[in-house]
C-alpha cells in the first residue's frame, strides 16, 4: 500500500532503494551504448587492404649510396618504375634512392633508414609473362660492382619463393633477372632470364 509520503512499505522493507538501483543501471547501459555508438571508425574506414598476390623486392647492402631501381612489365606490355609508380594491377611500393633522403631530423636527433630497398607488388592475377629488370641508375661509390638480390614471392595460398638470387650490378648496367609467366590460376609454368630491356632513354 501506498502511504502518505507517497512510497510503498512492506513491514520493514523499503521499495525505493530498488527503484533508484533500477534507475541508476538504466542510466549506466543508457550511457554506455551512447559511449559506443560515438566510438570513431575512423581508423577502420582509413584501412588499405595489403591483398596482393606476388610481391617483387630488390635489396642492396645497408646504408649504400647507389640508387638501384626495378623495373617491371606486366603481359599487357605495361611498365612499373619510379616515374609510372602504378600500372594495371601492378604497384611499386618505395622508390629508394640509395642513402639520399634517408636521414631524418627528430626532437633534434638525427636518424638514418639504413635500408635499401625497393619493393613492386602484383595486386591480382593476370595471366601472361612478367619481366623484373634491376638498373644501377646512379653509381656514387666507388666499387665496381653492387650486390643486389632479388626475390620473387608468391604469396597465395601459402608463401613461396618463384626466385631467389643475387645479381652483380656493374655501373649503369641494366639486367633482366627473371622473366616468369602465369596461367590463369596464377601458377608459375615457366621462368628465363633472357635480356629485354626497359628501361627508356638508353
Amino acid at each position: 500500500m501506498r502511504s502518505s509520503d507517497g512510497f510503498f512499505y512492506e513491514g520493514e522493507v523499503f521499495y525505493p532503494f530498488q527503484d533508484m538501483l533500477f534507475n541508476a543501471l538504466l542510466s549506466f547501459t543508457f550511457m554506455f551504448m551512447v559511449a559506443f555508438m560515438l566510438i570513431n571508425p575512423t581508423d577502420f574506414e582509413k584501412k588499405v587492404d595489403p591483398k596482393a598476390e606476388f610481391i617483387i623486392t630488390a635489396t642492396w647492402p645497408d646504408n649504400h649510396p647507389d640508387d638501384i631501381d626495378l623495373y617491371v612489365e606486366d603481359p599487357a606490355g605495361g611498365v612499373v618504375w619510379y616515374h609510372d609508380r602504378e600500372k594495371g594491377l601492378m604497384h611499386l611500393d618505395r622508390d629508394d634512392r640509395g642513402n639520399f633522403r634517408d636521414k631524418v631530423t627528430v626532437d633534434g636527433a638525427t636518424i638514418q633508414n639504413p635500408i635499401n630497398q625497393e619493393t613492386v607488388t602484383l595486386r591480382g592475377i593476370r595471366p601472361g609473362e612478367y619481366i623484373v629488370n634491376v638498373h644501377q641508375y646512379l653509381a656514387t661509390s666507388k666499387e665496381e660492382r653492387v650486390p643486389v638480390a632479388v626475390t620473387v614471392e608468391k604469396l597465395n595460398p601459402v608463401v613461396s619463393v618463384v626466385y631467389y638470387q643475387t645479381v652483380m650490378m656493374t655501373r649503369r648496367a641494366e639486367e633482366t633477372v627473371i622473366r616468369f609467366t602465369l596461367d590463369d590460376e596464377g601458377n608459375v609454368i615457366n621462368t628465363s632470364n633472357e635480356f629485354k630491356r626497359l628501361v627508356k632513354n638508353k
